[in-house]
């Protein structure tokens, strides 16, 4: 199982910090779990392939390009910083 965490920053409270780990088995595409914390609580879920296949679709994106930008967003970290912005609600 491979595992990526990372901190961010969410736009509805640029003072806050959450750390954002994802992790999956074979690819982003076949499902992955994620845990977000402040430090203080942790929330957590799955998201299964049927349901990325589904996001994919009502986003009329291509389902491997969807898949790719979710890796740019949730698991490349630095790398995309400032490209996606998150909000916690």
């Amino acid at each position: 199982m491979e595992k990526t965490l990372n901190r961010i920053h969410p736009v509805s409270d640029p003072e806050a910090v959450y750390f954002l780990q994802v992790s999956w088995e074979k690819d982003l595409g076949s499902g992955f779990g994620i845990l977000l914390t402040d430090g203080e609580c942790a929330w957590t879920g799955t998201v299964s392939e049927t349901e990325i296949s589904r996001e994919a679709a009502d986003m009329e994106m291509n389902r491997e390009k969807y898949v790719q930008e979710l890796k740019k967003a949730l698991i490349l970290g630095e790398e995309s910083a400032g490209k996606y912005n998150f909000a916690i609600s």
